[in-house]
């Protein structure tokens, strides 16, 4: 089996790419993911889980912000630098990159300044907690670098190039801010030394993100291709259907915080956000093998080779399965024990997380979906199949969460994240004649 899949690599340079860099990907991830667990772990022992619900609360605001400030702009320009860099139009690139930040940076501006001036309103109008005003302002100051730090990330991305990718996004985000959580945390155990610690790092690291593009892609030369002019229109009506998508993802991702934040207590936040996290080790191989993937399948659309597009599709969905089942099992078999470790007054959302977990595998068996549509023109289908599985999750969430708690939010997330997965497939298998869904073969033993 071992030679087979040797010769499979050494046959196939696109899976051995998929599998070079997905396993880069992987590597980086799982470092990244440990760091996040000293970092969750410091402030869950270290602060207590009220802070880690304020934490979360305050984050989930700062991710809202961002996401309407980048305008779908990232993952438009992955998609664009993909295709532009497998036709090696490095000008247009650079054209197209400079245009994104006109954009971007102006309206994320005035996107952190509207959030410091309405944290007041939306700490007491929304969430009745009148003392989250002073935390929502602190993340109003980290609007403006996560969203560069997002767009040069997403840019680096679309060059393929993984490694420094996911040092910015997976190591050095979560490594910095735990440096100086550390530090701030001999000094003050205050409820806002972990947003403090955070929003210092995303400053540095979104410093990093501009000093790695520019040595990676800072200048084009004269003998780049170039064609057509890129221009704001095409930018734009790419991004928009992308935004609307991303928010309805965002939606379905902090619908369940938000309310739990509304009807219950910053501690059950604080116990559903550590079972969330936890969950999500299960969905590690689908992020590092889309990390590879995504500019894969941008570029297999461009050259219009759909056998290729559809054989790296499937291709991934395997391999997302079968390094995802083990973790799956482990979460179901010990959910007490793990949310143990982060204290005792964790072990009351066990069941959460054995929900959240086979939430997280459905999303790895349907593959990489959002980004197969994402990056073959048919992001306002995706934006369609977002926005019925948000309402979906919203109305489940009201229902559920009031009645049963942090388990009645698992239920709502999962039920609405088979929803979005399940169209996608049915949509990608009807049009583009892609099975993406993998389902193992049981092969019967012969009995003479």
């Amino acid at each position: 089996m071992i030679k087979q899949l040797k010769v499979k690599l050494i046959s196939d340079k696109h899976l051995h790419e998929l599998v070079r860099g997905s396993s880069i990907a992987f590597v980086y991830r799982i470092v990244g993911l440990v760091l996040g667990y000293v970092f969750t772990l410091i402030i869950a022992r270290g602060f207590g889980a009220e802070t880690m619900g304020i934490y979360s609360l305050s984050l989930t605001v700062l991710g809202i912000a961002a996401l309407v400030g980048k305008l779908g702009l990232d993952t438009a320009l992955l998609k664009f630098v993909a295709e532009l860099s497998a036709q090696k139009r490095n000008n247009d690139i650079r054209k197209l990159y400079n245009k994104v930040l006109q954009i971007s940076i102006p309206f994320s501006i005035i996107i952190a300044i509207a959030l410091y001036f309405t944290s007041p309103m939306l700490a007491e109008f929304v969430f009745h907690k009148k003392y989250l005003s002073d935390y929502f302002q602190i993340v109003s100051f980290g609007v403006v670098p996560i969203i560069l730090m997002t767009i040069n990330g997403e840019a680096i991305r679309g060059l393929k190039n993984i490694k420094v990718y996911m040092f910015l996004t997976s190591i050095a985000l979560v490594l910095i801010a735990t440096v100086f959580l550390i530090i701030f945390y001999f000094y003050s155990q205050d409820s806002s030394v972990p947003l403090i610690a955070q929003i210092i790092s995303i400053f540095i690291v979104s410093i990093l993100s501009f000093i790695f593009w520019y040595q990676l892609h800072g200048k084009g030369t004269k003998n780049d291709l170039s064609s057509e002019d890129i221009n704001y229109k095409n930018i734009i009506s790419v991004s928009l259907p992308m935004l609307i998508t991303a928010s309805m993802g965002a939606i379905m991702g902090v619908t369940d915080m938000l309310m739990l934040g509304i009807y219950a207590t910053a501690t059950d936040v604080g116990v559903y956000s550590v079972a969330l996290k936890i969950s999500m080790i299960a969905s590690l191989a689908l992020v590092a093998i889309t990390t590879i993937a995504a500019p894969k399948f941008a570029e297999f659309w461009g050259r219009n080779d759909m056998d290729g597009l559809s054989k790296i599709a499937q291709q991934s969905t395997k391999l997302i399965f079968w390094t995802s089942f083990p973790v799956l099992i482990i979460l179901l078999l010990f959910p007490s024990f793990i949310l143990g470790v982060f204290g005792d007054q964790f072990i009351i959302g066990s069941v959460a997380l054995m929900i959240l977990a086979f939430g997280q595998f459905i999303n790895a068996i349907s593959g990489s979906v959002g980004y197969i549509l994402n990056m073959t023109g048919s992001q306002k289908i995706l934006q369609y199949t977002a926005m019925i599985s948000a309402i979906i999750n919203i109305i489940l969430n009201y229902f559920l969460i009031p009645e049963y708690g942090l388990t009645g939010a698992a239920i709502a997330t999962v039920i609405s994240t088979a929803c979005w997965n399940i169209l996608c497939v049915i949509y990608i298998y009807k049009k583009m004649n892609i099975l993406v869904i993998y389902i193992p073969k049981i092969r019967k033993k012969n009995v003479d």
